[in-house]
């Protein structure tokens, strides 16, 4: 399975920008932060730091950081920027290095939440997590982004695997409007 999991130093809010570590197809990107998330994202991020300092007055407060990392630089292991936006409730001991860290929310964490929410809305499509990089992909075609901007922001290599989104929504002309349906 395609994940990632984001940690506080990917959000980038001078710039607005997200970076995305080995996200679908093991990529990294950069994507936009809409500004609706501003507000939440920090919110979270307050979250994130009162369980980390708590963590720390309790001798602990590590991250989970790729094997090694913590060895080559001992100080990101317990700096907040490598802290995970959205934490396990529990600390575990690292798979690797064995030292205690407090690890990112379990996939099925996330799922479960996601099903309660969109039985909760009334939706009566499928949705998973990824259901959201396709409306993401299409509203962003919709409203008339250029399919090359579309293809940068999803990490694609080729153009025709974003192309597949202007079929999704019908126009295979990258948004263009049939001379037709403007007489109309």
């Amino acid at each position: 399975m395609d994940q990632f999991w984001m940690q506080i130093n990917n959000i980038d809010f001078g710039s607005k920008n997200i970076f995305i570590f080995r996200g679908k197809g093991a990529k990294d990107r950069v994507t936009i932060l809409p500004d609706g998330l501003v507000a939440p994202l920090k919110s979270q991020i307050d979250k994130v730091r009162a369980t980390h300092d708590k963590d720390i007055a309790e001798g602990e407060g590590k991250s989970s950081l790729p094997s090694g990392l913590a060895r080559k630089y001992p100080y990101a292991i317990t700096d907040f920027k490598w802290q995970y936006l959205f934490p396990s409730t529990v600390r575990c001991k690292h798979p690797v290095d064995g030292y205690y860290c407090r690890h990112h929310m379990h996939w099925t964490s996330l799922t479960k939440t996601l099903r309660k929410a969109v039985k909760q809305s009334g939706i009566c499509k499928h949705v998973t997590a990824h259901t959201f990089r396709h409306s993401f992909a299409t509203q962003l075609l919709k409203s008339g982004t250029d399919i090359r901007t579309v293809q940068e922001l999803l990490g694609h290599t080729d153009l025709k695997t974003t192309q597949i989104y202007t079929h999704v929504i019908g126009q295979h002309s990258s948004g263009t409007t049939s001379p037709i349906d403007r007489m109309y």
